[in-house]
Order: C-alpha cells, then sequence, then structure tokens
C-alpha cells in the first residue's frame, strides 16, 4: 500500500508577493532612476536650468520617477507569471 499522502498545494503567489521581491524592487528601481531621470530632463528641463524649481515642479518631478517604477514592476509580474502558468 502507498500510504503517501498528496502534497498540500501551495497557492501560487500574489501580484503584491512578487512586486514586493528584491529582485523585481531592484529592477524597477533602476528602470525608474534612468528612464525617470531622462523623463525629469525632457518633462522639467526648462524649471531646472530657469531656476524656477518650485513646489510644483519639483512635485511633478517626482511623481515622473513612479511611472517606469509602476511600468517595469507590472511587466515583470506578469511575465513571472507566464513563465509559472507556462510549467
Amino acid at each position: 500500500m502507498n500510504s503517501a499522502q498528496p502534497k498540500p498545494s501551495r497557492r501560487p503567489p500574489t501580484f503584491l508577493d512578487m512586486a514586493l521581491m528584491p529582485v523585481v524592487m531592484r529592477r524597477a528601481f533602476l528602470m525608474a532612476l534612468v528612464v525617470g531621470t531622462l523623463l525629469v530632463a525632457i518633462n522639467h528641463g526648462r524649471c531646472i536650468l530657469s531656476n524656477h524649481f518650485g513646489l510644483a515642479c519639483f512635485s511633478a518631478s517626482v511623481l515622473t520617477f513612479f511611472v517606469p517604477y509602476g511600468v517595469s514592476t507590472y511587466s515583470s509580474v506578469l511575465a513571472m507569471r507566464k513563465r509559472h502558468d507556462d510549467r
């Protein structure tokens, strides 16, 4: 007789579980640093160069870094899910 019990199924990691993985966060941070800096230079270069870098320009510049961070995180998690589903 086989007394082996079926293994309990582990729940697949959630989107948030994957998004908070160090490898995903590190990749997204580096992408935000590079792409965000380029976007700030393109979109807010005049504010910076003319020395009119007030609160509105600063706020918009900070928010600009969240776009590439979010896109990188989202695409990484989707790729990880696809790889997990293909197995």
